[in-house]
C-alpha cells in the first residue's frame, strides 16, 4: 500500500529530499519516494508499505533511474522480509518491474541472497529480514561513494579533452540526485565542474516522451545554481552546427559486455551527431549497470512504453479526459511508438566513466577488465 505526503520547504535542496529512504514509524517500517512524476510542480513523497506499492512506484516512474532501480530494489524485500510477507513472491515481481534497467535486479538479487544465506544459517525469519535491510543499506552507500568518484573521473576526463575550462555540456533524461544515492552519474560530473568553474553552459534536452529533462534535470539544475538552457529534444542538431556544444554526457541503464549502451531514448541520436561534429559523447555510469550475461546491444530488452505517454500530456494541476488520464494532443485512436531506450554502438561512444575509472576506446577487453578489478561486480 502506498500513501502520498506533500513536502514544505521552499529552500530546500535535492540532498535534503533524497529520492528513496528507509523509515521505521511505530505502524512498521516504510520506504519512502520522493514521486518524480509530480516534479517540479510539488515536492511529494510516496510512502511505500509493501512491494506490490513499489513496484506500480517503478512502472509509473515514481522511482526512476538506473542506480536507485538497484537500491528500491533491495529495500523492496527489505520491507517485503520486515512486514512477513512472501520474499520470493516479492523479488520476483520487483526484478521485472521494468526490464532494461540492469540494477533493478541487481539490487533484487543482492538482498534476497542476504535474505537466504541468513535464514539458512539462523533459521530466524527476524534476523533473516535484518540481513536483506543490511544489504539495501550496503548498495544504497556504495552508490553513494560510487557516485562522487564518478563526478571526479569524469571532470578529470574533461579537463583531459576540453583543456581551459568553460565548458558547453549538453545532457539527456535526468542522471542526477534523483536517480542515485549520491548526487548522480552524468550530472554529478556537469556539478562537479560547475563547483569547480568549469562549466559555462549546460544544454538540458527536454527528453520524450515524459520530459524527464525539463521536469527533473531542470529542476536539479536550478536548484544547484548552474547556468542551464532548456531545450527540445530535435533542437539538438542546431546546436551542434552552430558550435555551442564541447561534450555531450549521458547516463546509461544497461551497459552490454561489449559497451552498447542502453539509455534513454533520444540518446543514440545525439551520438551520432557527436561523431559527425567531433564532439566527445561521454557515458557516465556505475559498475553495476554493466551486464556481462547481456553480450551485445541486439541483446538488451527495450521496454516499450504506453502510447498515452505521447499522445497526452499531464499535469498534476489540470484537468483531465484522456485515457491515460492525460490531455490529448493527438487525434482519438493515435498509434504512438513509445520504446523507453535506445541503444548506442559502443564504436559511437568515446569513454565510459565509472566509480573505478574511464574507459576509452570502448572495447569488451576493457570493460572485462575493469569489472574483474572491481569488488563492486557480482557476476552471477
Amino acid at each position: 500500500m502506498a500513501d502520498q505526503q506533500a513536502r514544505t520547504g521552499e529552500d530546500s535542496k535535492p540532498t535534503e529530499t533524497p529520492a528513496i529512504r528507509w523509515e521505521e514509524p511505530p505502524e512498521g517500517p516504510v520506504l519512502v519516494l520522493l514521486d518524480q512524476t509530480r516534479l517540479p510542480a510539488e515536492e511529494v513523497e510516496l510512502v511505500c508499505t509493501d512491494a506490490s506499492a513499489l513496484v506500480e512506484a517503478i512502472r509509473s516512474l515514481a522511482v526512476r533511474g538506473a542506480p536507485v532501480l538497484g537500491i528500491a530494489g533491495a529495500y523492496g524485500v527489505a520491507l517485503a522480509a520486515a512486514r512477513g510477507f512472501d520474499v520470493d513472491e516479492a523479488a520476483n515481481a520487483l526484478a521485472g518491474a521494468r526490464p532494461t534497467a540492469v540494477n533493478l535486479g541487481l539490487g533484487v538479487r543482492r538482498a534476497r541472497a542476504a535474505h537466504r544465506a541468513e535464514f539458512a544459517r539462523s533459521g530466524d525469519e527476524g534476523r533473516a529480514a535484518a540481513a536483506a535491510l543490511a544489504a539495501a543499506r550496503a548498495l544504497h552507500e556504495e552508490d553513494r561513494a560510487a557516485s562522487a568518484r564518478m563526478a571526479a573521473h569524469g571532470l578529470a576526463l574533461l579537463g583531459e579533452l576540453l583543456p581551459g575550462g568553460g565548458h558547453r555540456i549538453l545532457t539527456h533524461c535526468n542522471t542526477g540526485a534523483l536517480v542515485s544515492g549520491g548526487e548522480g552519474t552524468a550530472f554529478a560530473v556537469a556539478l562537479a565542474a560547475h563547483r569547480a568553474g568549469e562549466l559555462r553552459r549546460l544544454w538540458v534536452d527536454e527528453t520524450r516522451p515524459l520530459l524527464q529533462g525539463a521536469r527533473l534535470t531542470a529542476y536539479e539544475a536550478a536548484r544547484n545554481g548552474m547556468a542551464y538552457t532548456l531545450l527540445t529534444d530535435n533542437a539538438a542538431g542546431s546546436l551542434f552546427a552552430s558550435g555551442e556544444v564541447d561534450a555531450v554526457l549521458i547516463g546509461a541503464d544497461r551497459i552490454a559486455a561489449d559497451g552498447s549502451v542502453a539509455n534513454k531514448v533520444g540518446s543514440y541520436p545525439l551520438a551520432v551527431l557527436a561523431r559527425y561534429h567531433h564532439v566527445p559523447f561521454i557515458v557516465v555510469a556505475p559498475l553495476t549497470t554493466v551486464d556481462p550475461q547481456t553480450p551485445d546491444g541486439a541483446s538488451i530488452e527495450v521496454e516499450q512504453r504506453p502510447g498515452y505517454e505521447v499522445t497526452e500530456i499531464t499535469s498534476p494541476q489540470a484537468a483531465v479526459a484522456g485515457a491515460g488520464g492525460g490531455i490529448p494532443v493527438a487525434p482519438l485512436g493515435t498509434q504512438a511508438y513509445n520504446p523507453a531506450f535506445d541503444v548506442t554502438p559502443p564504436e559511437l561512444v568515446t569513454a565510459i566513466v565509472t566509480e573505478e575509472g574511464a574507459v576509452s576506446p570502448v572495447t569488451a577487453e576493457a570493460l572485462a577488465e575493469l569489472c574483474a578489478r572491481s569488488r563492486q561486480v557480482t557476476i552471477s
